[in-house]
């Protein structure tokens, strides 16, 4: 089974599940979601055991076969597994559930194996909160306590475990077609919940076209290893999903922290998926303005969409107080606002405390609204000042509007890498794109020739009229520290030669059109004057 057919059968596996969820009467539920992540995860992971173990015992392929291991044997099986794959009993696989789905309180069998899973694969598979509390790998009692329904527990475990038993995960195709086959999947199985605190998901899911070109300029031709790559506001992860596939997965340890639950649970998902288990345990569920898990720490990379604007007026006395405040926050924490329509530009702590958060040879992009390269006052200025003052601007690429389908903000990718000392490279990339209707929104996208020429225009440093200019950082300070790329063009003029008899009409031309707008301008002014006089008082 190629990687296309499989697919097709992954996502007729996803919508399977969400039509045994409509029946158990959880359609649009919060509850539908978590069944459909988790049941997948787990057929992913059996499937995935089954295959790693394998590989090291040819002779395993079965729960028969894992059964007839000694206790002893597997130790030492799940010793070399290590963290390859999370660790099963014989009891936990899939073929086993498969057959005791017969049995009166199959839903309590079925919820109890995933609490088992989750028990003994926690200190590998745990996603933290910032105050150190476990968010385990599966809910406990998933089906029991999702399913309002007594009488619908054991036919709903049934349904799930008989559709998870109808297909196999063919790794080795699967991992031959990498990245972007997972990054798809993951795409499609997360599409239909898209609510977080009663914003839309698809706000702050960033474009694979803007991740792409991110992690293709940030790590160029570079080869790094045993790197860092962390993201403030990461999300579902897909900044950091294609940086780590950029510098390789067995290369870098990804760090992230995020508010939101489902963002994390969802971002360990993904980095399951993606072969990248071992980053787990630096997933954080905690606000990185107030509670800075990884503030001790300095990266390597650091990629961020964080969110642009939000009301954090709450926690605005506590950031102001916070310990080492003004060396975080050098260029100020912004206002709180007089209205309370207005919301707070907190973009603007995150800049900031990825700057901070660099180390001395970081380098960073971070999505930014394109008013933030040419604000002439207040703290966008002044951080605009410390990245050429220190030469730590590398560059910017400026995108296209509705890059994003759910806003109509025009946002800008701004480089960071404080070993530059040379140019710095603007990207006018604007008016790329194709223009296409994505539900209700219009929505940009580029096409892949469209991506490799901003990436091409931006790594080699090439001066293209009207789309990208290299300047120095005395120029920068010339324009009073404007990032835009379009104030750096050159002005043309147009010159075109022509004849005094071409010159004498086109004068004519223009002279008898005044005289006609001027004949039937009087000819108003007499009629209003006349209008008026008969207007009388009664």
């Amino acid at each position: 089974m190629n990687s296309t057919d499989f697919s097709i059968k992954a996502k007729q596996l996803i919508d399977s599940i969400k039509g045994i969820c409509v029946n158990a009467g959880l359609g649009g539920d919060a509850n539908e979601y978590k069944i459909v992540t988790q049941s997948f995860l787990y057929k992913f992971l059996n499937d995935k055991f089954l295959y790693e173990v394998n590989k090291l015992n040819s002779s395993i392929n079965t729960y028969e076969d894992l059964k007839r291991l000694s206790e002893n044997e597997y130790e030492l099986l799940m010793i070399k597994l290590g963290t390859k794959s999370a660790h099963f009993k014989p009891e936990h696989l899939l073929e086993y559930l498969f057959k005791e789905q017969n049995k009166s309180g199959f839903a309590k069998l079925l919820d109890e194996t995933l609490n088992d899973i989750a028990v003994d694969n926690s200190d590998i598979f745990s996603v933290h909160t910032a105050g150190n509390t476990e968010i385990r790998l599966f809910e406990e009692a998933l089906i029991q306590r999702s399913v309002s329904d007594n009488s619908r527990h054991d036919e709903t475990a049934r349904q799930i475990i008989n559709k998870l038993a109808d297909s196999k995960f063919d790794f080795q195709a699967l991992f031959s077609a990498g990245f972007d086959f997972f990054s798809t999947l993951f795409e499609y199985m997360i599409k239909d919940y898209n609510k977080d605190g009663g914003g839309k998901y698809a706000e702050y899911y960033t474009p694979h076209s803007i991740a792409k070109i991110m992690a293709e300029i940030l790590v160029g031709d570079t080869k790094p290893s045993n790197v860092t790559a962390y993201d403030p506001a990461a999300g579902s992860g897909t900044l950091l999903m294609n940086i780590a596939y950029k510098i390789g997965p067995d290369k870098c340890t990804i760090y992230s922290e995020d508010i939101s639950q489902k963002s994390s649970n969802l971002l360990r998902l993904n980095l399951i998926l993606n072969n990248l288990s071992h980053s787990i345990d630096h997933i954080v569920q905690g606000n990185t303005m107030t509670e800075p898990k990884h503030i001790a720490k300095k990266f390597d990379f650091i990629v961020s969409n964080p969110p642009f604007k939000m009301d954090f007026v709450e926690d605005h006395e506590k950031v102001s107080s916070l310990p080492n405040v003004n060396t975080r926050f050098f260029a100020g924490i912004p206002n709180i606002p007089k209205s309370k329509k207005d919301s707070m530009a907190i973009y603007l702590l995150f800049i900031q405390h990825i700057m901070f958060s660099l180390s001395e040879t970081g380098k960073a992009a971070i999505v930014v609204p394109t008013g933030f390269l040419t604000a002439q006052s207040g703290i966008e200025k002044s951080i605009r000042e410390k990245l050429v003052e220190n030469k730590w601007l590398k560059g910017v690429v400026s995108m296209p509007s509705n890059i994003f389908a759910t806003t109509g903000t025009n946002v800008s990718v701004i480089f960071i890498d404080k070993e530059n000392r040379d140019k710095v490279v603007l990207v006018d990339a604007s008016k790329l794109g194709t223009k296409v209707k994505e539900g209700k929104n219009q929505k940009t996208l580029l096409s892949h020739e469209e991506e490799q020429k901003i990436v091409d225009a931006f790594n080699s440093a090439e001066a293209i009229e009207d789309f990208s200019v290299v300047v120095g950082f005395d120029e920068v300070k010339e324009k009073n520290y404007s990032f835009s790329a379009g104030q750096y063009f050159d002005v043309k003029i147009e010159v075109k030669n022509i004849t005094k008899e071409y010159f004498e009409e086109k004068m004519k031309t223009y002279k008898d059109n005044l005289n006609e707008l001027f004949i039937q301008s009087s000819k108003l002014e007499t009629e209003i004057i006349k209008q008026l006089n008969q207007i009388k008082y009664e």
